[in-house]
Order: structure tokens, then sequence, then C-alpha cells
């Protein structure tokens, strides 16, 4: 009885998510145009269709699209709540039957991945968007002798402390290694057993060489000094800077794109990184003797292996080398491709945490995996809408909402096991650890599938 009286409580608070009817229902007794049977109020009794003309007005289709996608009525005032609160009792409902109560589990992670996708492309851009901003007033400042000067007066400044700030931390360096060498000869000198004359050799050896590593690091920072009074001194001459630095970010990225293609891909490795997916169309061999040498799906000749980026005739160049450099070139196609895919990998986390709560309550046999795959679509509903909201929310505030996910989220999992499994305290805690770190390190083999993945598509 509890139950209908929350549910029918809901459905009267959340009647503004409803349209209302302006008129009555006058169609009683006309045939359903689904089905044929007379009509006996505005929606049939035989297939339940709605029993209106259904010619309505653009506003009215707009409303059907949202609350169709987000099924605005009144058992979500029952889900949200219980999602974030009383995640435990959420999941003993959709566990034991009481759904219609409830928004259905799955519905509400779609529209949750959803949400988040777009929060995060949101917060991407939103970022973007500054750094373009920030990047266009600089460019303004320094389009005028004055705002030159300004900027090259800032960064004369700035090259003075960050010299000082160097040169203080060589002199602390330098003092703590002969405090620190004066300490072990004497600790050493205390032991009757030491070779005196070894410990000695060994303090002057600290002694002399300590000044000699402080001078290099004062010439180091003297030398870091001259170079940013030199830019300084430079930028303030240049009436070019403010072009120079809308191109800077677009030379920047050229230039590492082409570092990138001249790098050698040899033996699965680039950049120190072993890659082992073999190049389309080719098949790598070594001889006995000499170089290894390639052979082509498409004639079968023997040449040498590239080493450089620029592939002879007849080779292709290595995915990975060339999508990479693709994305960043054009960084803006990659996260369109990276997005375009995220969601479809995302829907994987529902499978392998259902996997982990299979895994920690394979012993009771009671739970299916139909009720595991239950409990993980709220789980990551609830962490898929946290998420969402946060990466809208205001930059001073986004900080102390994510410290606070990182503390709610575990507590969430925790009321979860507890209050749909009825683990014990001890073992909710343990369970919320082994699953919480599993899905983690899940989250981060998507991510890297997702990263790696969007190159080879580009």
């Amino acid at each position: 009885m509890t139950g209908e009286l929350e549910a029918a409580a809901a459905d009267s608070f959340t009647e503004f998510f409803k349209r209302r009817k302006k008129h009555p229902f006058t169609g009683v007794g006309q045939p359903c145009a689904n089905c044929g049977a007379a009509l006996e109020g505005p929606y049939c009794h035989e297939c339940g269709q709605n029993g209106d003309n259904h010619k309505r007005s653009i506003l009215h289709l707009i409303w059907e699209a949202i609350e169709g996608m987000f099924h605005l009525d009144g058992r979500l005032a029952l889900t949200l709540p219980a999602l974030f609160f009383q995640p435990g009792k959420l999941a003993k409902d959709y566990m034991e039957g009481r759904i219609v109560r409830h928004v259905p589990p799955f519905r509400t992670f779609l529209v949750a991945l959803l949400l988040f996708i777009f929060a995060a492309e949101h917060a991407i851009h939103s970022v973007q968007h500054h750094a373009e901003e920030d990047a266009h007033k600089r460019a303004e400042a320094l389009a005028t002798p004055q705002g030159r000067a300004a900027e090259a007066g800032r960064m004369r400044v700035e090259a003075a402390k960050n010299r000082d700030e160097r040169l203080a931390d060589a002199a602390r360096d330098r003092d703590e290694i002969l405090a620190s060498a004066a300490k072990d000869r004497d600790e050493s000198l205390k032991d009757p057993d030491e070779d005196r004359a070894k410990v000695q050799k060994d303090y002057q050896d600290a002694v002399a060489k300590a000044p000699i590593d402080y001078q290099a690091d004062v010439a180091k920072a003297q030398t870091r000094y001259a170079e940013a009074i030199a830019k300084a001194d430079h930028l303030q001459t240049n009436p070019l800077a403010a072009q120079e630095l809308l191109e800077a970010d677009d030379k920047m990225r050229k230039a590492a794109a082409q570092r990138i293609r001249s790098a050698s891909v040899e033996n699965g490795k680039f950049g120190g990184v072993t890659i082992n997916v073999p190049e389309a169309g080719t098949t790598v061999t070594a001889p006995e003797h000499g170089d290894p040498v390639v052979t082509t799906g498409d004639e079968g000749h023997a040449a040498p292996a590239a080493t450089s980026a620029h592939a002879k005739p007849g080779q292709k160049a290595h995915w990975f080398k060339t999508g990479l450099a693709k994305a960043l070139e054009n960084p803006e196609y990659y996260m369109v491709v990276m997005f375009g895919w995220g969601h479809r990998l995302a829907v994987l986390l529902l499978p392998m945490l259902g996997l982990s709560l299979a895994l920690v309550y394979v012993n009771k046999r009671q739970y299916f995996i139909y009720d595991h795959l239950i409990v993980a679509t709220n789980l990551l509903s609830f962490s898929f809408l946290t998420n969402a909201l946060g990466l809208v929310l205001p930059d001073p505030v986004r900080k102390w909402w994510f410290v606070l996910l990182m503390i709610w989220t575990p507590i969430n999992l925790f009321q979860t096991l507890r209050g749909a499994y009825g683990s014990s305290i001890v073992g909710a805690v343990f369970k919320t650890f082994f699953v919480w770190t599993s899905t983690l390190i899940s989250f981060v083999v998507l991510l890297t599938a997702l990263l790696v993945f969007a190159l080879a598509q580009i």
C-alpha cells in the first residue's frame, strides 16, 4: 500500500511534466484507427492506441520527442531520487519485479550515456573556445607597440623570477650536498673499523664536486635567462608578433606531426612503444644476413624494410604513425571520430560490470546474469549522470564536484550491494573494493582502446 501511495504522490508532484488535455474526449463509439474496435475512452481498450486524430502541432511533436526520449512522467520522480540516494532499494525493486513504478533501467542507462556524451563534448569545445579567445585577446594586445612592450616587460619579469628560483635551488642543493657529506664523514669516523683515509677522500671528492655542479647549474640558469630576455626584446620590436602568435599553435602541431612522420618504425617499435599490429598488405620477414625485407602482398618482390617516414614504393605507412600525425594536424576531426565511437565502446562497460558482480556473487545462485546486468545499468546510470552534471558546472564548482564524486560513487556502490544483494557490511566493503577497482581498470582499457581505434579510423 505504501508503494502505491508513493507512486500516487510522485505522479501528483510531477503533473507539470505531462501535457494537459485542453478538451474532453468526444470520440466515444468511433472506430479505432488501428484495430477498428469501438472507442470507449481516449485510449482503445483493445490495442491501447491513443484515440485522438493524431493531427498535432509542431510544439506537440517536439514535446512527444522529448517525452519519448527522457520519459518525463511520474515515474521519473521515483527513479532519479532512488538512483542517487537509495540505489539498493531501486535495484531490489527491479530484481523483484516492481517495475511499473520506475523508468525502465536500460532506458535510464541510454539517456544517461547520451547526456554524458553531450556534456563531454560541451566541456572539450568549451576548453577549446576559451583557449582561442585567450589567444585572440593576446594577439589584439600584441598588435600595438604598447601591448608588445607590456608583454615583453612581463616576460622579463618572469624570466628574472625563474632565474632567481633556479639560482636559489642550485645554492640549496649545493649546501645540502656539503652538509650531507660532512654528516656522513662524521658518522663514518665514529666507527673504528672504517678506513679513515677513504672516508676523508670521499668527503673531499664530494666537497670538490659540489661547487662544480653548482657552477654548471648557475650557467644553465643564466643561459635560460639570456634566451628569455632575447625573446622579450624580439617580441617588443616585432610588428608581426600578433600574426605569429595566432599561427604558432598550427605550426607547432604541424611540426610535431612532421617529427612523427620522420620517426622510424622498426621491428614493431615506435618511439619506444612496441606495436604488434602488422601493416595491411605486407609481410615482414628477416633473412639470415643483411637488412630485413618487406614482401608486398601484390607483387611479392623483396625490398629492404623502410626505417624512415618516407615509405618506398609499394610499401604502406604504418597506421599508428599515420593516424597520430593526422590527429595532431587535425585534432577537431580526431575528436569527432573518437566521440562517434565513444558511446559504442561505453556500452561494453555494462557486460564488464555485470561480470564483476557475477564473480563476487557467484555463490548466490538465486541471482542470474539478468539481475547483475540490472544492477550494472543502475550503477553506470548514476556514474554517467553525475559526471555529466560535473562537466557542465562552472569551473570553480567543477573541481569540488568531482572530489565529491570520488567519495560518493563508491558509497553509492556500497549501498547498492547492501540493498540489492543483502550483503553484510564487511562483505559489501570487500565486494565494493573489487567491483570498483575492476570497473576502473575496464574503463581505462576501453578508453585506451578508443584512443587507439580512433587513430586507425582517421
